[in-house]
C-alpha cells in the first residue's frame, strides 16, 4: 500500500516509516525538518529505507494540495506533524495553534478534497483531559497513584483542555473525530501517553525518558520540575507502531473511534524510578536539581488501554525496564548524534 506520514522525519514518524517500508509499502514523508533530530532521521531513512521525502509544512494549504495531487492517492495517512511541548505552547501560543490545530484542519481538508478513501490515524495526547483535579490522588511507595482509578483513565473521561498545547491538540482531536461523522473520513484518534524509543531526540521540555537517557550519557544536568514523584505510563515506540498497523487492518471497525494509548497500569514509571534505573545502567549516581512545577503538568497520568486490547487484540510487549535499557544502549551507540548545540 501507499503510506503518507506527516512529520515523517520526527521520532514516531521515522519509526513508522521504517516499519512500513520494511513491509514493502511505498512511504512518502512530509516534513519541514525544523525540529532538532529530523535531519539525522531523514538521512538515516534515506540510507536504510526506500522512503520519499517531500519537504513541506502542514500550515501551507498549497503545499498540502500539491502533495496529494502529485504523490497520492494514499491508502493510509499517519498524521504525526505537531508542535509537541507544553512549555513552547505557553511561550508561542500562536505558532502552537497554527501547527497543531490549523495544520490538522488543513490536512483533513486535503484528505476530504483529494483522497477521501484514505484511512487517517492521528497522534493525539492525554493532555486533552487536563489536570483532572477532581480525581483522588495519593502517595504510595514514594510515587503518586490514583486512589479510585486502578485501571487508569479511559476514553469516557470528559475533555478539559489545559495550556495552549492542550487546546490546540484537543481541537485537532475533535476535528478528526467530527470529519468522520460529518464527511465520512476514516479517521482514528490515538490519545497517547508517554511514547519513547529509538531515534527520539528528547529535550528537557518534551520526551523526558529520552532526555534523561541522553543527559545521563552526556553527563548533562537533569532538572526535576516538581518533586520527582510524578508517574506516567510509558510505551515503547515499536508497540505503538504495531497498534497503528492493527488499527489500519481493522479500519472498518476503528474508523471514527478514539483510543487511549500507553503502557497502561502494568508499565509505569516515576521520574525518580527512571533515574534509579539509569544510575544502575550508568554505574554511578546522577546529579539532579529541583525546580517549580510547570504549567499543565499532571502528578499522574495512566492510560486505561482496555479498549485497544479488547477491540484490536493489542497489548504492549516491551516492559518499561527492557525498553529503557534498549533506548539507553541505543543512545550510547549513537552518541555522535547528540553532540553539538541544543543539548
Amino acid at each position: 500500500m501507499k503510506v503518507l506520514i506527516t512529520g515523517g522525519a520526527g521520532f514516531i514518524g521515522a519509526n513508522c516509516a521504517a516499519r512500513f517500508s520494511s513491509r514493502g509499502d511505498q512511504v512518502v514523508l512530509f516534513d519541514n525538518l525544523s525540529r532538532r533530530g529530523t535531519e539525522q532521521n531523514a538521512s538515516w531513512l534515506a540510507s536504510e529505507h526506500p522512503c520519499r521525502l517531500v519537504r513541506g509544512d502542514v500550515r501551507n494549504v498549497d503545499e498540502l494540495a500539491r502533495l496529494f495531487q502529485q504523490e497520492g492517492p494514499f491508502d493510509l495517512v499517519l498524521h504525526m506533524a505537531a508542535q509537541v511541548a507544553v512549555t513552547t505552547s505557553v511561550t508561542h501560543p500562536r505558532e502552537d495553534f497554527e501547527i497543531n490545530a490549523q495544520g490538522t484542519f488543513n490536512l483533513l481538508e486535503a484528505v476530504r478534497l483529494f483522497n477521501p478513501r484514505a484511512a487517517v490515524i492521528y497522534a493525539s495526547t492525554n493532555k486533552v483531559y487536563g489536570g483532572m483535579e477532581d480525581l483522588r490522588i495519593g502517595e504510595v511507595a514514594g510515587r503518586y497513584a490514583y486512589l479510585d482509578q486502578p485501571e487508569g483513565i479511559d476514553e469516557g473521561r470528559p475533555l478539559d483542555f489545559h495550556s495552549p498545547y492542550g487546546c490546540s491538540k484537543g481541537a485537532a482531536d475533535q476535528y478528526c473525530r467530527d470529519y468522520h461523522r460529518i464527511y465520512g473520513l476514516k479517521t482514528v484518534v490515538m490519545r497517547q501517553s508517554c511514547i519513547y524509543g529509538y531515534r527520539q531526540f528528547g529535550i528537557e521540555d518534551q520526551g523526558w525518558v529520552a532526555w534523561f537517557c541522553i543527559a545521563a550519557h552526556l553527563d548533562r544536568p537533569i532538572t526535576l520540575y516538581g518533586d520527582g514523584k510524578q508517574v506516567r505510563d510509558v510505551l515503547f515506540v515499536d508497540d505503538l507502531v504495531s497498534l497503528y498497523e492493527r488499527a489500519y487492518r481493522e479500519i472498518d471497525r476503528t474508523a471514527g473511534k478514539i483510543y487511549n494509548v500507553g503502557g497502561g497500569p502494568d508499565s509505569t514509571l516515576s521520574l525518580h524510578e527512571l533515574l534509579a534505573q539509569l544510575e544502575v545502567l550508568k554505574g554511578r549516581k546522577i546529579p539532579i536539581r529541583y525546580d517549580d512545577w510547570r504549567p499543565g503538568d499532571q502528578k499522574i497520568y495512566v492510560s486505561n488501554i482496555r479498549k485497544a486490547e479488547t477491540e484490536l487484540g493489542w497489548t504492549p510487549q516491551i516492559p518499561a525496564v527492557e525498553g529503557v535499557k534498549r533506548l539507553y544502549d541505543w543512545v550510547g551507540r549513537n552518541r555522535g548524534l547528540f553532540d553539538g548545540p541544543g543539548l
